[in-house]
């Protein structure tokens, strides 16, 4: 669909931008809703900045799996009957009998993301791909001069731009790949985000010594990776904790990911939030499986036996110094245990070290200042991950991402995203429902307060 002007013809109930997982399962919230009350479906469409549907797709790395269940797809947990579970998925793509005799909770992460794409292209009609929504504004309506309705700017990859009319938008772009201040990407300097493609575009002769940066899962699997594929290779693993640490996937270390802890940690108070944080962010944050942990260490020891070692562990070790030199790269590395440092001249240096939550002010630019923000300065949210107004805004602002200061370790990760839409979807449905009571109630009758 090509963008030019405004289009005129409807008010959406909602607008989505970015179409990756959390906004596909709240477009699939949508559509059900949609099937349910076919009289009055809330009217929808999604904005995507790639040209396809596309999740992490430089992290799709041979034989890595998921590390949630199959069943923490984007809609079963909300609703079991859904056609666009994962088990539907099987079924249409003629594996689900495989699948169970396989007799393993966890799929790989290619195949995950095959389903993705599936459940994409059946909404294929409410989505536009090659188009960034540039800002957000507020259009005063024809009543008390306060803002109901939202203009959104939209431009498209050939430099055209639309402006679209809505009641709401959900917020969903993703997150910004972090890397140590003062170091930019590049020829031989690579964020885990962008791994594969910048991997492809090397000839793998060339790559006779690497770097892997990080703690977590991402820098792991890639460490186990580089040492797979360039047997010739020397794969430096530089690790700012004493080694890896195991990711606690046991079931009570699992409940904090359960819907109903959302609620806990929305409600809960200051020390009960602080407590969800220290005792359980090792289940996600700079952790890794165990099997990806032994299968390394294995490696490393089975080096150790032959005599012949190429895989090394700097542990307690941060980067100090990255320099690019055309064809490689110089990083200078300092040992937390004695302060010394060290330097090394790699082909390849990937920093595997996390993402920052992109801050919506940035879209929402002036109209930020009507929302609240809490003492550290970050937004207040309702429970249905709308932001909070500082005025009597009835147009709405959802997010999905940024909101693990108000709804705890879940609110961005794949494990609550079939609960989180439709708890968004229901939101819509509820307060257009209320609007629409409040035009038909008598002049001077109380109105919603929602």
């Amino acid at each position: 669909m090509g963008i030019s002007g405004r289009r005129n013809q409807e008010i959406y109930d909602l607008v989505g931008i970015g179409f990756g997982p959390s906004n596909l399962s709240l477009a699939i919230a949508l559509e059900e809703h949609g099937a349910s009350a076919p009289e009055h479906p809330v009217t929808s469409h999604f904005f995507e900045r790639q040209p396809e549907f596309g999740w992490h797709r430089n992290m799709l790395l041979p034989s890595t799996t998921m590390q949630i269940s199959f069943l923490k797809d984007l809609a079963t947990f909300r609703n079991p009957m859904s056609r666009f579970s994962f088990i539907s998925y099987l079924h249409a793509s003629n594996r689900l009998v495989q699948f169970v005799n396989n007799q393993d909770f966890y799929p790989t992460r290619q195949e995950f993301h095959q389903y993705l794409e599936w459940a994409a292209a059946s909404l294929n009609d409410q989505v536009t791909y090659g188009a960034e929504v540039t800002s957000i504004r507020p259009l005063t309506g024809d009543g008390d001069g306060t803002p109901d309705l939202l203009e959104i700017e939209v431009r498209g990859s050939d430099g055209t731009t639309e402006v679209v009319t809505a009641r709401n938008v959900a917020v969903s772009t993703g997150l910004v790949p972090r890397l140590p201040e003062g170091v930019t990407s590049g020829e031989r300097v690579w964020h885990s985000s962008e791994f594969l493609s910048r991997f492809r575009a090397q000839a793998p002769d060339d790559l006779k010594h690497v770097a892997v940066v990080g703690a977590g899962q991402s820098a792991a699997e890639i460490t186990r990776f580089l040492h797979d594929e360039l047997p010739h290779a020397q794969v430096s693993a530089v690790i700012p904790s004493y080694g890896y640490s195991v990711a606690d996937d046991t079931p009570f270390a699992n409940q904090v990911f359960d819907p109903g802890a959302v609620d806990e940690y929305y409600f809960g108070t200051e020390r009960a939030q602080d407590a969800f944080w220290r005792y359980h962010r090792n289940t996600n944050y700079a952790v890794v499986d165990a099997d990806v942990i032994r299968a390394l260490y294995q490696r490393a020891y089975d080096e150790q036996v032959r005599g012949s070692r190429r895989l090394h562990f700097r542990n307690l070790t941060r980067v100090d110094q990255v320099e690019q030199l055309g064809s490689a790269a110089r990083v200078v590395l300092r040992s937390l245990l004695d302060d010394r440092t060290e330097e090394l001249a790699v082909d390849a240096l990937v920093f595997a070290t996390g993402y920052d939550g992109l801050d919506p002010a940035r879209l929402l630019g002036d109209f930020d200042g009507h929302f609240q923000r809490d003492a550290a300065g970050r937004h207040r949210m309702e429970r249905d991950y709308r932001l909070v107004p500082a005025s009597g805004l009835t147009c709405g602002v959802y997010l999905q991402g940024g909101t693990e200061h108000s709804h705890g370790l879940s609110s961005s990760l794949l494990s609550n995203i079939a609960v989180r839409s439709g708890e968004i979807a229901d939101s819509i449905v509820l307060r257009r429902t209320e609007r629409e009571l409040d035009r038909t109630r008598p002049m001077g009758a109380a109105s919603s307060t929602v």
